[in-house]
C-alpha cells in the first residue's frame, strides 16, 4: 500500500519545515507522494514540493500545527473525505493526536491499519442577500461600501466550530432575529451570535459562556455574545433543526467562518445554519477521553 499525504502547516512554526523534511523521507521509503498547497510551500521555502493538486485527492492530510491548521486543513479539504492526521505545534491542541516526536510511528500505524477514524459534525451556513433596493438602502444609511448591492446572491461555507454573526462597529450592538425551523424565536440586541458544534463548544462559546458539549455528539449550539437583554442563555438543538438568522436594523455585521471573516451582512441579510452533509474525519489512536483533555488543559484538580 502506498500512501498520497497532502500537509498543511503553520507558516509561522520553524519546526513545521523540519516535519515536513522528515514526512517527505518517510513517504519516499515507502512508496508514497507528498505535495502541498503553494501558499505552505512557499511558507516554508519548499517551492519543490507545491501543487495544484486538490487536497482532496489526497490519502492522508498530515497537519502541522494547532487547533487553527487544523481548521485551515478541513477548509482546504473541502468537504472531501480525507482523514486527517494532527500533530500538535501549538497550545491547546483540543484537535490534534500526536506530539512531534511521534510523527513517524504515527504513520507507521495508520499505514498498517492501526488506528480509527473519529467522525465530527460540521455546520453549512449559507447567506441571502436581502432584495437589491431595500440592502442598497441600508448600506447608504451605513455610509458602508459594499461591492455586493446588485441581485441578491448565496454563498455557502462549512465549518467545524462555529458560524459567527458579529458587530462591525465598536460600542455598538446589533439586531439580529433568529428562526428555527421556520418559526420566529426572538430578536437578539447583542455583540453577536455564535452557531457551534459541540467541536467548536471549547472554541469562542466557551468564552462567552456557553455549554461545553462532547465533540462526537450531534448538536447545535447557540450563543449570544454580551446580549443587552434578559434572555441570555445558550441553546441547544438538535441536528436536524434550521436556524435562520436575519440582521434587523441599519447596524451593519459580519459572518466569520471558524474564525475568517467570509461576508458583510447589511439590513435584511440572513445566514441559514444547519448540520452539513460531510463530517470531519480524525485519525485517532487508542481510546481518547474527552472529560479528561479537558481537566488537563484547564489544570482542573482532583478534590
Amino acid at each position: 500500500m502506498t500512501l498520497d499525504i497532502v500537509i498543511v502547516a503553520h507558516h509561522q512554526r520553524p519546526e513545521a519545515a523540519h516535519l515536513t523534511a522528515l514526512a517527505c523521507e518517510w513517504a519516499m521509503s515507502h512508496g508514497g507522494v507528498v505535495w502541498l498547497p503553494s501558499a505552505d510551500a512557499e511558507a516554508l521555502g519548499r517551492s519543490d514540493l507545491a501543487s495544484d493538486r486538490a487536497p482532496g485527492q489526497a490519502g492522508l492530510a498530515l497537519s502541522l500545527g494547532g487547533d487553527g491548521t487544523i481548521l485551515r486543513t478541513f477548509d482546504l479539504l473541502d468537504g472531501a473525505p480525507v482523514p486527517v492526521l494532527g500533530v500538535n505545534l501549538g497550545t491547546l491542541g483540543y484537535l490534534t493526536e500526536v506530539e512531534p516526536p511521534a510523527m513517524l510511528a504515527s504513520l507507521d500505524r495508520f499505514l498498517g491499519g492501526e488506528y480509527r477514524i473519529e467522525d465530527r459534525m460540521m455546520l453549512e451556513a449559507s447567506v441571502e442577500r436581502a432584495a437589491p433596493v431595500e440592502r442598497a438602502a441600508s448600506v447608504e444609511r451605513a455610509g458602508a461600501v459594499d461591492a455586493i448591492v446588485g441581485p441578491a446572491t448565496s454563498r455557502r461555507w462549512r465549518a467545524l466550530n462555529e458560524a459567527v454573526i458579529e458587530k462591525q462597529e465598536s460600542g455598538h450592538t446589533v439586531r439580529l432575529a433568529l428562526s428555527i425551523d421556520g418559526a420566529p424565536f426572538t430578536t437578539y440586541s447583542a455583540d453577536g451570535l455564535i452557531v457551534a458544534t459541540p467541536t467548536g463548544s471549547t472554541a469562542y462559546s466557551l468564552s462567552a459562556r456557553g455549554p461545553v458539549v462532547s465533540p462526537t455528539q450531534r448538536a447545535m449550539l447557540l450563543t449570544p455574545v454580551s446580549p443587552h437583554m434578559l434572555f441570555d442563555r445558550s441553546l441547544v438543538l438538535g441536528p436536524d433543526e434550521d436556524v435562520l438568522v436575519e440582521v434587523r436594523g441599519h447596524r451593519r455585521a459580519d459572518l466569520a467562518i471558524d474564525g475568517r471573516r467570509v461576508a458583510s451582512l447589511a439590513q435584511g441579510d440572513t445566514v441559514r445554519c444547519r448540520s452539513a452533509a460531510t463530517e470531519a474525519r480524525f485519525v485517532r489512536f487508542g481510546e481518547r477521553r474527552f472529560h479528561q483533555i479537558l481537566k488537563a488543559k484547564f489544570g482542573l484538580t482532583d478534590r
